[in-house]
Parts: C-alpha cells; sequence; structure tokens
C-alpha cells in the first residue's frame, strides 16, 4: 500500500508541478506580450521613417509577388506613407538569404520609383564584414541614396553593374542587392495597382524623424 501512495503522491506532486509552471509561464507570456509589440511597433516605425521622407500617416499592406528563382508567390509587407493626403512613397520588406541566414532589408522609394534610403531589419552576417550592411553610414549603404533603378543597374560591380560591394563581403552585399531589387518589383506592382489594398494598421513618424565570406 505504501508503494501505491508514493506513485500516487509522486503523479500528483509532479501534475501540480506543471500546473504551476504553466501558470507562471502563461502569466509572464500575458505580462510581456504588450511590450515585447510596443517594441516592435518602435523599431518599425523608427525603420519606415528613416527610409522614407517626413511623412503624417503610413498604411500598412500586404501583397505577394512571384519569385523569379522559385516560381511560388512570395508575400511582402508594405507600407504606403502620405502626407497631406498626398502620396509620399512605399517602405516595403524585403526578405533574402545572406551569408549568415535571413537578411531583411526595408526600402524606401519616392512615386517616382527612386530609392530614398534603406534600412536593415534582421541581420545575421558576420560581424566586421557582411554586418557592415547594417551601418547607416557605411559606404555601402550610403550609395543607395537616391538610387535610381531605372538608370542603373542592380547588381554589384564585379558582375557589370552599378553597385560597390563591402570589401570582402561578395556573398552580403550581392544578397543586399537581390534584396534591394525584389522591392523594386514590388513596387512596380504596388505602382501599377495603386496600393488600395492596405490592412489599417497605422505607422505615425516621431516629430523630426527622418569576400566573398
Amino acid at each position: 500500500m505504501a508503494v501505491k501512495s508514493n506513485l500516487l503522491n509522486m503523479s500528483l506532486m509532479l501534475t501540480l508541478t506543471c500546473l504551476v509552471c504553466s501558470a507562471i509561464l502563461g502569466g509572464a507570456y500575458v505580462i510581456t506580450k504588450d511590450p515585447i509589440d510596443a517594441a516592435k511597433a518602435a523599431k518599425t516605425n523608427k525603420a519606415v521613417s528613416a527610409v522614407l521622407p517626413l511623412f503624417d500617416d503610413a498604411q500598412k499592406g500586404e501583397t505577394a509577388l512571384r519569385d523569379e528563382a522559385s516560381g511560388e508567390e512570395k508575400p511582402y509587407v508594405y507600407y504606403k506613407a502620405v502626407k497631406d493626403d498626398e502620396l509620399v512613397g512605399y517602405a516595403i520588406e524585403s526578405s533574402v538569404s545572406g551569408f549568415g541566414g535571413e537578411l531583411k532589408v526595408l526600402v524606401g522609394f519616392t512615386p517616382d520609383g527612386k530609392i530614398f534610403d534603406t534600412d536593415v531589419l534582421v541581420n545575421n552576417e558576420t560581424p566586421g564584414l557582411g554586418a557592415k550592411c547594417a551601418e547607416s553610414e557605411s559606404v555601402f549603404r550610403r550609395q543607395w541614396k537616391g538610387f535610381d533603378p531605372k538608370v542603373k543597374m542592380l547588381s554589384v560591380k564585379k558582375e557589370g553593374g552599378d553597385i560597390d560591394a563591402i570589401t570582402a563581403s561578395t556573398i552580403t552585399s550581392k544578397a543586399y542587392t537581390q534584396a534591394v531589387y525584389n522591392a523594386v518589383q514590388v513596387f512596380d506592382a504596388l505602382n501599377g495597382e495603386a496600393a488600395d489594398a492596405a490592412t489599417g494598421v497605422s505607422v505615425h513618424p516621431k516629430e523630426g524623424g527622418q569576400s566573398n565570406e
């Protein structure tokens, strides 16, 4: 009888422990969810403001474009920004595989299709090498400001294009350029469709916001 009693007690204690742990984890999720969501929204807000001229409001939307390599539909998130009811531009998220993993770039376009600026949302590249793509004042990043895809070629100079690659980081440079190229295709599609399908989620800028390994 003692053996049965101990087994029952152990089972009850294990069940109780699991319930307590689940309650703690659930409570922690509830407590931290809003701050985490707020932090993500603030990061996106800052990034959108960094790649577009000043705007009053930016409506978040989603679209899809057929991937040239795989032939499959690939989803994209974009932000349509306006100021005084006039279109300021689009900020488009574009994700590719870099040297170290996912590389997600936010590309801002003015209505005429020129690139206002770019920013890095996700970066897994090698510190000191490919990770330089995330440095806003690096030579590599500065060359994207005012870049006109209709006039210049979106490929690295090593392949006959107009993009200066990061020293010793050809793979990252090509991945970044591919992300921008994909965003250009999305912009062209949105520009043709007038980008009417917004989800209703708004971004409001803060005042003054602007080796191949």
